[in-house]
Order: structure tokens, then sequence, then C-alpha cells
């Protein structure tokens, strides 16, 4: 037996385990497809996740019973069943917390223009497979009304995923003619599985890349922040960047590797930027966080734009400003949900402020603005700043290490004697209209951002003494 064989042996084994602790859970819903005459398949990435242990509660079915007949069997059994998806032959169901979602066999056919397919029901489960977007999502498990499975792979797709190979069952062209949103599953894939694409499917990503503009922003939106959230999002990052699909979807990425840094530590900015998306990675506590994987993915995109060579050394001056605005525009052509979209930008423009002092040299107001101005994405921007250290240099890493625990020292000290959650005037509108003899207008905006601006700088005062200074700024004319 070959190593090969013992890894499809290992595989298959985690497959059946998973498998087999769902048996009570869906003995009843097999039971009342066999009492109607159908059967019923375990199939795509359930299976997938099933060989690699990876099963979650999430469960895709197939079967040739048609969505009326499923939808009839799931009211009887599920705790709740939805029929969204039901023009395309998907019934969905709640049972037990597991999400169930059974499809009718589709042989469906493309119109060439559009990712709209020709719903056609199939009857066959062996075309139902051939239409899927990869082998490996191209495998099926029958589930029997005695207990019993059988394991269904008529494309070979348990080999490729044993070898780390995304491949498509029909030829690539065909299938990302059929539907191009499928190069960015790929890519998908990759970075949550941490596979690699066959070499046709790579050069078909390459020739066609620009059909990928049939697809709607936000489809594209969706498969991007499921490739960052992925386990590897370089690996998806690489395989975009590589076939030009990048460049067209969102070209800020690719556009890093034509900057290198000004160090010289890192082959670009681009390969500089993956690193520092690793390093916030490792620093993540509940799982994916995605605003953070984005700020330190194109954390330093405005750099290309800043780049200036004048006196033989490589700078980018004010990068972080102009890399804040790319990516508002770019975030927002792509339609990601405001809040995420200023999150993310606002922590690109921060992500120098730490670089702009030395050690020891944090004033209280400094601190109390660092604070302020990040609110409440301070302990992201703590994480991207630290993961933006990739020196190779040791010393000059466990340097500016240290200088940054300094500034979270100070932080604490500061935060253990005034509020910095809620840096604010020590006087409100109302005061400030009583005590100068205002009415509401621009002018007690101008004297509430005066306060403010006190307050960030000589932290809280006593109440007399911030009416004292309001009266002779205000006096001052300023």
């Amino acid at each position: 037996m070959n190593f090969q064989d013992t890894q499809l042996i290992g595989v298959m084994a985690r497959a059946e385990s998973a498998i087999a602790q769902l048996s009570d859970l869906l003995s009843g819903l097999v039971e009342s497809f066999a009492a109607r005459g159908f059967p019923l398949y375990l199939v795509g990435g359930s299976v997938r996740d099933a060989l690699l242990g990876r099963l979650g509660n999430d469960l895709d079915f197939t079967t040739p019973a048609r969505p009326d007949v499923v939808q009839e069997i799931l009211e009887d059994y599920a705790e709740k069943v939805w029929d969204t998806g039901i023009a395309f032959g998907t019934v969905s169901a709640v049972y037990r917390g597991q999400q169930i979602e059974i499809t009718t066999f589709r042989a469906d056919s493309y119109d060439g223009d559009s990712r709209n397919p020709e719903v056609v029901y199939g009857d066959t489960l062996a075309g139902d497979l051939v239409r899927r977007d990869f082998k490996i999502n191209a495998m099926a498990v029958e589930l029997k009304a005695d207990g019993g499975r059988e394991f269904h792979d008529p494309l070979g797709g348990l080999e490729d995923l044993v070898a780390g190979i995304i491949d498509t069952p029909d030829a690539p062209e065909i299938s990302f003619h059929d539907d191009p949103l499928r190069m960015l599953r790929a890519a998908r894939f990759a970075s949550q599985l941490e596979f690699h694409v066959a070499d046709r499917v790579f050069g078909a990503m390459q020739d066609m890349a620009g059909e990928i503009r049939r697809i709607t922003v936000e489809r594209i939106r969706v498969e991007l922040d499921k490739l960052v959230g992925g386990t590897a999002p370089w690996v998806g990052i690489d395989l975009l960047v590589d076939t030009g699909i990048a460049e067209i979807v969102i070209p800020e990425i690719p556009a890093m590797r034509m900057a290198p840094d000004e160090h010289a530590q890192h082959k670009d900015v681009y390969a500089h930027s993956l690193q520092v998306m690793r390093q916030a990675m490792d620093q993540e506590e509940d799982g994916p966080d995605l605003v953070l994987r984005w700020a330190a993915l194109l954390h330093d995109c405005g750099k290309p734009d800043t780049r200036d060579t004048t006196g033989g050394k490589v700078t980018f001056h004010h990068h972080e400003v102009v890399g804040a605005k790319l990516v508002r525009k770019r975030l927002r052509a792509l339609k990601f949900p405001k809040a995420i979209t200023q999150d993310i930008a606002q922590l690109v423009y921060l992500h120098m402020r730490f670089h702009g002092f030395g050690e020891g040299q944090w004033t209280d107001s400094a601190v109390r603005r660092y604070v302020t101005d990040a609110g409440a994405l301070l302990p992201r921007l703590h994480k991207l700043v630290r993961a933006d250290c990739t020196t190779r240099n040791e010393r000059k890493a466990r340097r500016l290490q240290r200088t940054y625990d300094h500034l979270e020292e100070r932080i604490q000290e500061i935060r253990e004697k005034e509020d910095l959650a809620r840096v604010r005037p020590d006087l409100d509108g109302n005061e400030i209209m009583e005590i100068l003899g205002l009415k509401p207008g621009p002018e007690v905006g101008r004297a509430w951002s005066f306060l403010k601006e006190l307050r960030l700088e000589q932290g809280p005062l006593p109440r007399e003494e911030a009416i004292a200074k309001l009266r002779a700024w205000w006096e001052s004319g300023s």
C-alpha cells in the first residue's frame, strides 16, 4: 500500500466517523424520503468537509425528488422550513440546531451572458455532480434507510482532495464561461483549504479574467470576504494577483507589487502587506476579524501613489492619508457596509500615528489624542501597529515592540486617572450658551471645539478654570 492509498483510507475513515455521528439526527429524514421512493444524498461541501474532518452545522443534500415533495417532507420533519430558494430547486430547514438545505438534482444550462442558469431538473446523480464547480465539491454519500451509506465519486474528487488540488469537472473554460464567479470561488477555496489550483484552471483564470466583470459587485464582495476570512488568505490573494483578476476587482492590491519598501526588507510592499496580515491574524482571539485583516492587507495601499526617490532614498510621505482615501473609494465601489468601510479606512489612516513619537516621548496630550482618534478601534489599532513590524533585524523589532509596550502602559496610566473612553469638553453646549450669552448656532460649535482641544491638551479641568479659559478665549476673539 503506497502513501496515497494510506491517505485515502484515512480521509474516508474521518468522513465515515463524522457522518455516523449524524445518524440519529437524520434517520427520520432519510426514512421519509425512502418511504416515498426517493434516495437522499449528502453532497458537495458537506462531503468535502466530512472528508477533511471539519464537518459543520450546515448540511447540503441532493435528491431526485421535486421541490414540492421535498417541502412536504421537511414540513413534517423540521422545526422551521423556508422556501426562498425553491425557484432554484432548493428548500431549507432547521432541525435540532442543524441547518439543512436540500436541492433537487439539477441539469442546468447557461445563457453565456449572465451567470443566471436556466433551471432544469435532472434525473441522475452523475448529471447533478458534473455541473458543480469543482471536483472536490462533486462527491456524494447516499444515506440509506437501513443505516447504510454509499460513497459516490464519479469525477475523482477524492484524489484531488488528498492531493490538495482544485480542478473543474468540465473544461475550466466551459465552467468559468458558464459562471465566472467560480474563478473567485477557486481563490476562496485556495484560501480556506490551502489548496492549489490545477495548471489548466490557472491558465483559464488568466485567459478569462475579464469575464469577472459579468458578476455583480455584491457577489464579488461576498467571495472576497470569504477569501480574506480563510485559513491562509495570502494563498487566494496571490492567485487573484497572479491571474490578473485582482487588477479588475481590487487593483490597489496588485499595485503594491510595484512599490519596493523604503528599507528593502521585503521583495515589495505587496509581500510586506501579506506578512502584516499574517501577523495580525496571529493576534486574533475569537476567530477571523475581517476588519483587522482588510486593514492589515490594505494599510500600505497608498504607497504606490506617494513614492518619492528624491535624494536617493525611497519615501512614502503621508501614504496613510492617501491610502485611507483609496480604501474608502474601493470598498464603497464594492458596496461594503458603510460602518465597515469607515472602520477599515480609519485603521489605515491611523496606522502611522505611533511612529511619530519616539520611546518615552508620549505626552499625556498625545496619548489622549491617540485613544480618542482610535475610539472603539483602539484594540484593533494596537494589533495592526504591532503586526506592521516585519523587520528581520531582531534588535530593531524588539525595540519597536518595547516602545509600543510603553505606549500601552501610558494609556493605562492615564485611563486610571480619567475616562479616556469619553473625552468630552468640561462644559456642554447649554452651559457654553449660558456663560457666553449665545443662542444656538455656529459660535457654540466653535466654543465647544475649543473646549474639546483644551480637554485633550490638558485633561479634565475644574469647572471654574474651564469657565475662565472659555471666557478668555472668547474675549480674545479667537
